[in-house]
């Protein structure tokens, strides 16, 4: 897996930096879970404080667009982030899995 950030700003505002990526993939898409371990492990930052937002495969390339937010805080991403995100972030439990 190969990371290319294309897009980094930082939102003072929400407490956040918004990335932009593009991931270059060998086999099948990455899974949800090593996609955040991989970004959060580049920027230094915990896996907690990271939200997936936008994730598009590209027909025929290995190839994916995406978007994240890393925030500074636990709080400031319970306040700001969509709930369903939240839980879609979140590692499945041994019963669902």
């Amino acid at each position: 897996m190969d990371f290319e950030i294309t897009h980094d700003v930082r939102n003072e505002l929400l407490n956040r930096r918004e990335v932009s990526f593009t991931l270059t993939f060998d086999g099948p898409t990455p899974s949800r879970k090593s996609i955040q371990e991989k970004l959060a492990a580049l920027q230094n930052k915990d896996v907690n404080l990271l939200v997936l937002d936008l994730e598009r495969t590209r027909f025929g390339k290995m190839e994916l667009l995406g978007r994240a937010r890393i925030y500074d805080d636990g709080d400031s991403k319970k306040s700001t982030e969509r709930e369903y995100l939240l839980k879609r972030g979140e590692p499945k439990a041994e019963s669902e899995a």
